[in-house]
């Protein structure tokens, strides 16, 4: 379960894949089915994903170095362990930009990643648990944002985090140049096959990055820009009721 080399074979979309998956939104649906019920239900969900974001992060760094394959590459500076660091701080003590940060870096984006993984492992080894909770627990954590403690996510909210993520990406790329690190993957596309493979090399590999990382936020918006829609316009039908009634 935890060797570096056993149990590999990872198949994209496998049953076991697939089931995955499914586990993954069967726990977002609780989310919605336990949102109005008793009080005790979101302390134990809040805490629960307070707890497990810490502890895939930490797993997996332990798991590395005691199998002697942690190099500087592992360091926790890619977008899950930023979305996670996130998280913890929402967990702490409210903010609304903090917020959007998440939704936008921690919702989607992992979402993919658990659809197309960069994955050898296979169920029931501990990379493949491991690689799947945290990719799960971080947009279950945004989720949980939205329908227990009723953060929104306005429009603008979308040039506000694209020009964050240049503004982290500019020390990152000087970072990677100082280490010969990939974070971001500013250095150069993913070693496996993804879109990132064909957006070029040197200066069009950075614009076709930009225009995806834009065009995945507007994406991003849509369900939040929906649900806010749907929210406004029962709000305003409650309102002419009340008002019919007075």
């Amino acid at each position: 379960m935890f060797s570096v080399t056993g149990m590999q074979g990872f198949e994209l979309f496998s049953t076991v894949h697939i089931i995955t998956l499914a586990l993954f939104f069967a726990a977002c649906c609780a989310l919605v089915y336990f949102r109005k019920k008793r009080k005790i239900y979101q302390q134990i969900i809040k805490w629960t994903l307070f707890i497990l974001l810490p502890a895939c992060e930490i797993s997996l760094h332990v798991w590395l170095i005691l199998t002697n394959q942690w190099d500087l590459n592992d360091l926790p500076l890619q977008l899950c362990s930023l979305s996670t660091f996130l998280a913890l701080f929402l967990f702490l003590k409210k903010n609304n930009k903090v917020f959007y940060l998440l939704y936008f870096f921690g919702t989607l984006t992992p979402i993919l990643a658990m659809v197309t993984p960069e994955m050898a492992y296979t169920f029931p080894h501990f990379r493949y648990i491991e690689y799947f909770l945290h990719h799960s627990v971080i947009p279950l954590a945004a989720f949980y944002f939205i329908l227990y403690e009723g953060y929104r996510v306005p429009k603008k909210a979308i040039l506000f985090s694209f020009l964050t993520i240049n503004m982290i990406a500019v020390p990152v790329f000087f970072l990677n140049l100082l280490l010969g690190t990939n974070f971001f993957y500013l250095a150069e596309p993913t070693e496996a096959k993804t879109i990132l493979t064909f957006f070029g090399s040197g200066i069009m590999y950075y614009i076709n990055l930009e225009i995806a990382a834009l065009i995945v936020f507007f994406i991003t918006y849509l369900p939040m820009g929906v649900f806010q829609r749907i929210e406004n316009k029962n709000k305003k039908m409650e309102v002419k009721k009340d008002n019919g009634f007075s």
